[in-house]
Parts: C-alpha cells; structure tokens; sequence
C-alpha cells in the first residue's frame, strides 16, 4: 500500500511500534537473556504517542491535502513471529533486522516530509535516535 497522506504514515508507524512492542514481550517472556526488553514495548508504545502528539499539534488540512509522503509500506513490512525452537541468537537477530527496518521507515519519512512540515519529521528523527542504543545492544546480541 503506498503511503501518500500525512495521517496514513502516521498510522503506519503506530502499527510498526505495536509489532515491534509484541515481539520484545515475547522476546523477554521466552529468553532469559531477554527479561529487560520488556521496557521496550512501553518505549514503543511512548514512541507512538509521541508521534501522534507531533502530528495532532500541527498538522492543518492543508498540510494533510499536500501529500507530504510518497512511501511504500511492503517495503517495511516487520516478521514479528517467534517459531517454536527458535534460538535465542536467531530471535535477536530478527529483532535486529526488524529495527532497522523501523529505522529506515522513520528516516526515509523524516526526508521526504522535511520540506512541507517541521514538527514531524523531528519527531522522526528523535524516535531514530532513541532506537541507537536500541540496535547497538542488538548487534552485540545477534
């Protein structure tokens, strides 16, 4: 489905921080090694919030009638299943590969909004830049 709107994009990346929160649950709920990424899924959920506060504060019908986004969302599709068996190694690996696709959804938005809005594509970037530290202890993992 290709994202064009404002609002659509928005609620794409709200859907892509519920997914991932669910994983991390599973991911700390199967591994030992994964109890504290509990705290992830809240700091989606806050993540989420966090943009539907940046888009509910500034956002105008002319903003929303321009098209600030021209984004395809197949391309940032996120496998969040955890199969039977899966090691712990392999599981933090999907995790890994599931932020960077976050990551380059947010940045790749952040771009193509960056003329037409401010406030947006900020919050863009700050969410990306909270998820480092996130895809520095993943890589560590994986």
């Amino acid at each position: 489905m290709e994202l064009c709107t404002t609002s659509e994009t928005i609620s794409f990346a709200k859907e892509l921080e519920e997914k991932a929160g669910e994983l991390y649950e599973a991911l700390s709920q199967r591994f030992e090694e994964a109890k504290d990424f509990a705290a992830f899924k809240e700091e989606n959920r806050k993540f989420g919030i966090q943009i539907q506060r940046a888009y509910q504060s500034v956002i105008t019908d002319a903003i929303e009638g321009c098209f600030a986004f021209k984004l395809e969302s197949g391309n940032y599709t996120v496998d969040t299943e955890l199969p039977d068996g899966i090691g712990f190694k392999e599981a933090a690996q999907k995790a890994l590969a599931m932020e960077n696709t976050i990551v380059d959804f947010y940045t790749t938005a952040a771009e193509q909004s960056m003329s037409l809005m401010a406030d947006i594509p900020r919050t863009f970037k700050l969410v990306v830049r909270k998820r480092s530290g996130r895809l520095d202890r993943l890589k560590e993992l994986a």
